[in-house]
């Protein structure tokens, strides 16, 4: 095994010095690849919180599976341990001290893994599959918050098979970002609603979307005082909203901006547009990571409204990413979607986690 896994950069079967790197279209930025990917699509990706010495991988896939990984300081990485649902896994998260892991699946329960003793056990239960997992930590109270197909949000204390409160939601969910005292659900119908968590969760306020098309994924982002003040929330129509709570002036601090899109500049041709399928803020600079089913990444700034950086493209589309909790590392998995139907499944191919030092690249543009 080289330094980064088992790619050595000399490409596989290509024959002389720089074999096929050329034509290698499944990592076109050279990134280094994390070790025994799942087997079937990756859908979520999430490092380990500050706490933790090191940091810590986790990724959930439509194989049913959980897999935890070690990223050691010199890019390699070390598969640690998995836990297996029965359905496909939706959404994985941390508690905040880093000591378990929350998983959500198709099989309409989540899970609780703790990672010291290896045991996982079920925590909550749905009416349908659960789409979204978050831990919540308030002063006065932990918890759980499951989405689901079901049209309920369910808060769960994890020792109790009855969830502390569920709450009825217009549509099914169909993402979730939570940055305490502030959670935001995205719905069907392009439902958007954002509650309040402190003392206990309730409803804030519905918004009209911003979007014209189907919501794909959300993410808070933080003011200056390091608190929530607005969601990114992007659609299957290459297009993300910056939308703030409560801003100062609505009509110009909110937009949006196109992205994940090609042939942008050539109107000869019809422009090819994919979905945005996840959104990830610096925890630093406060930039932002956006991949889509064209097979790239991109970088942000909000606040310039500039574009950092955009990756070559994949051969396949992107479909997770997240940073590690200084910032230094963004990782991005590269899977089917299923964005073009079945008839492009191609079983032959693997899926891949990516992981690129990120320190440098989402540091904001300088202010004028």
């Amino acid at each position: 095994m080289s330094l980064f896994g088992s790619s050595s950069g000399f490409g596989s079967g290509g024959t002389g010095v720089f074999g096929s790197t050329t034509t290698d279209s499944h990592n076109p930025m050279k990134d280094v690849e994390v070790t025994s990917p799942p087997d079937d699509s990756i859908s979520c990706l999430a490092f380990s919180p500050p706490p933790m010495p090191g940091n810590f991988l986790i990724g959930g896939s439509w194989a049913n599976d959980v897999r935890c990984w070690e990223v050691q300081d010199n890019g390699q990485t070390v598969p640690k341990a998995q836990q297996m649902h029965t359905g496909p896994v939706l959404d994985v998260c941390w508690s905040d001290d880093g000591s378990k892991v929350f998983t959500a699946s198709c099989d309409k329960t989540a899970k609780m893994w703790d990672l010291n003793s290896n045991q996982a056990m079920q925590i909550a239960q749905h009416e349908g599959p659960i789409r979204t997992i978050h831990w919540i930590k308030a002063p006065n109270y932990s918890c759980v918050m499951t989405g689901s197909w079901d049209k309920t949000l369910k808060f769960w204390d994890t020792r109790s098979s009855n969830p502390m409160m569920s709450l009825q939601m217009p549509e099914r969910c169909y993402c979730a970002d939570v940055v305490y005292p502030m959670a935001v659900v995205a719905t069907a119908e392009r439902g958007l609603i954002v509650y309040q968590l402190e003392n206990q969760p309730s409803e804030f306020r519905r918004i009209d979307s911003p979007l014209k098309h189907q919501h794909r994924c959300v993410a808070i982002f933080k003011d200056k005082q390091n608190k929530p003040t607005g969601f990114a929330l992007g659609s299957i129509e290459g297009r993300v909203a910056i939308h703030y709570i409560n801003p100062p002036n609505p009509a110009k601090d909110n937009f949006t901006f196109k992205c994940h899109r090609s042939n942008g500049t050539n109107t000869a041709t019809p422009q090819d547009i994919y979905a945005v399928n996840a959104i990830a803020f610096h925890p630093v600079h406060g930039t932002l990571a956006t991949v889509g089913s064209d097979g790239r990444f991109s970088f942000w700034d909000k606040d310039a409204r500039t574009k950092l950086k955009t990756s070559e493209q994949l051969d396949q589309p992107i479909t997770a990413c997240c940073f590690n909790h200084n910032g230094n590392i963004f990782a991005y998995s590269s899977s089917y979607d299923w964005s073009k139907g079945h008839e492009y499944y191609n079983p032959q191919k693997k899926n891949y986690i990516f992981l690129r030092n990120a320190a440098e690249e989402l540091k904001p543009r300088n202010k004028k």
